[in-house]
């Protein structure tokens, strides 16, 4: 963190195909290696998945499926004379979006379907449905804070 000022933003362009900055942001966590054509392709086929399999406007799927993946409260480390407390802390709505964006990818990634794009819609689809791996992550957050909440007082 830089002591003389705040550094300023960048400003995320919208995606070509639905002109919305999250879905620019999902791709560009997605892409790997700077190729981010790849990435588009493979979002796009899952969009085109979710459709078919949803029934449903893809880009409220996703929207949703971020939503629904966003953690409130999360654990940071503390320490206070010589023992560690897990602290309970409110998540910053910039960070919130980052752990969503990054859980749904991560867990895509580990799925077993055959190509990315049918894993990243199957991921999809459970968030949307709050199942799967990434919703079951941010539950587990949620739970790790509630246990530890009575150290909520050692908040800085």
């Amino acid at each position: 963190m830089p002591r003389r000022r705040e550094v300023p933003k960048r400003v995320i362009s919208p995606d070509p195909k639905y002109k919305n900055i999250l879905v620019s942001k999902f791709v560009n966590g997605l892409m790997r290696e700077g190729k981010k054509s790849l990435s588009q392709r493979i979002f796009y086929e899952a969009m085109d998945i979710v459709e078919k399999r949803s029934k449903e406007d893809p880009i409220k799927v996703f929207e949703q499926a971020v939503e629904h993946v966003k953690p409130i409260l999360e654990v940071r480390s503390r320490r206070v004379g010589g023992a560690t407390y897990q602290v309970p802390v409110e998540v910053r709505s910039n960070r919130r979006q980052a752990l969503a964006i990054r859980w749904l990818i991560n867990f895509s990634r580990k799925r077993g379907e055959k190509s990315m794009a049918q894993r990243l819609a199957g991921e999809l689809l459970d968030a949307y449905h709050q199942r799967g791996m990434a919703f079951k992550k941010k539950e587990d957050t949620h739970r790790m804070a509630e246990a530890n909440k009575a150290f909520a007082h050692y908040r800085w």
